[in-house]
């Protein structure tokens, strides 16, 4: 094996939380191995498998770099860089948890980049020159194939609620999405579709009345439908979707043709990094085609750059769905869904759509624990 792209993964205990036992680590040694090699250290919240090409491409473009990559969850990644552990800070912050991102880049932790990838990239997709969005991916619902033979299509938001209304009895504990209360990305797309369709609240109050699972991650629906668990998934991040279906052929995914949202992962490179030149180099390679073609090309995650048409960029699915398309908007309305009685307030009212269905019905109504 080419030592150059040696990755050593290991499992440790994370130093920054208390409550959390396991971080994911990829580290590249820089070549040759010398101790004043400049060390780049990243917080991402994408799994090694997805962003590994990336890195893989970088470190081989840029072998003198010592690159290490902390694999966290978003909730970790934003507690930890407001830690400031000094040489333990991330020198560059990749999430998917946009009004997190956006909250850090607004308060001032976000080094500006003054070079042409920077002032060329997209207006939607910065802000400012400080915080860059790298992917275009859609949020969408997951189904075992058997549905359709059984229920036909689901090919949009109307769809999904028409079959939840119509096939009660039958898709009871058979559904599963994201609960809000306990997943920062879940919490995000309830702001963005109570704000979108003014049908929400009705397929709320379906999710309630089919008795939905509520969970974290993408991941844990994506078990539950590989199992047969559960029969249709709302609300899945699509690029783990296409990744995960790759080689699960019994599931299909699905990017409504009414309105789609579109997350991005948010990139910075922190104002107090440790190694800022290093930090700017990576940040000017996701930016670039070169850095965008491997993510176009060797991951599900889609590709922001113009230069890119094939599936899933951002010029693909434009061509697709048009008007479709819901991209999360990245500006100060981000801040809106971290206000905390804003938070409180749609919480509760997902609570009471989610149960209303049941009310009346079952004494021993599912109620959910509050965090």
């Amino acid at each position: 094996m080419n030592i150059r792209c040696r990755v050593v993964l290991l499992w440790v205990g994370l130093w920054l939380l208390s409550g959390v036992s396991e971080a994911q680590i990829l580290h590249y040694p820089a070549q040759p191995e010398r101790t004043d090699a400049p060390r780049l250290l990243i917080h991402g919240a994408l799994d090694p498998p997805l962003i590994a090409p990336v890195l893989e491409d970088f470190h081989r473009r840029q072998p003198h770099i010592d690159l290490t990559y902390r694999n966290l969850t978003t909730l970790e990644i934003h507690r930890a860089f407001l830690a400031d552990e000094g040489e333990k800070n991330a020198d560059v912050v990749m999430s998917s948890a946009m009004p997190w991102q956006y909250q850090l880049a607004n308060h001032g932790y976000a080094r500006a980049l003054d070079d042409k990838a920077a002032r060329e990239w997209p207006r939607w997709a910065r802000w400012r020159r400080e915080l860059f969005g790298i992917t275009f991916e859609p949020v969408v619902i997951v189904y075992r194939r058997e549905l359709v033979e059984h229920f036909g299509k689901v090919a949009n938001h109307g769809d999904l609620l028409r079959l939840l209304e119509d096939e009660r009895d039958a898709l009871r504990g058979r559904v599963v999405t994201y609960d809000p209360a306990q997943s920062g990305a879940g919490y995000t797309y309830a702001v963005e579709e109570a704000r979108l369709s003014p049908r929400y609240w009705e397929l709320v109050t379906a999710l309630g009345g089919v008795r939905a699972d509520l969970v974290g991650t993408t991941g844990e629906m994506l078990k539950g439908l590989a199992s047969g668990r559960y029969l249709i998934g709302y609300n899945l991040l699509g690029s783990y979707a296409q990744d995960f279906t790759r080689t699960h052929p019994e599931l299909e995914i699905v990017v409504p043709n009414d309105y789609a949202l579109i997350m991005q992962r948010l990139v910075f490179l922190s104002r107090s990094a440790n190694n800022p030149a290093a930090g700017q180099r990576f940040i000017g390679y996701l930016l670039s085609e070169t850095g965008q073609g491997v993510i176009g090309q060797n991951t599900p995650l889609g590709t922001v750059h113009p230069a890119f048409e094939g599936p899933g960029s951002a010029v693909a699915l434009r061509e697709r769905l048009g008007e479709a398309l819901r991209p999360i908007r990245l500006g100060p309305g981000l801040l809106a869904t971290l206000d905390h009685l804003k938070r409180e307030a749609l919480l509760d009212r997902w609570e009471r759509e989610f149960q209303r269905a049941k009310v009346g019905r079952d004494p021993h109504a599912y109620t959910r624990e509050q965090p």
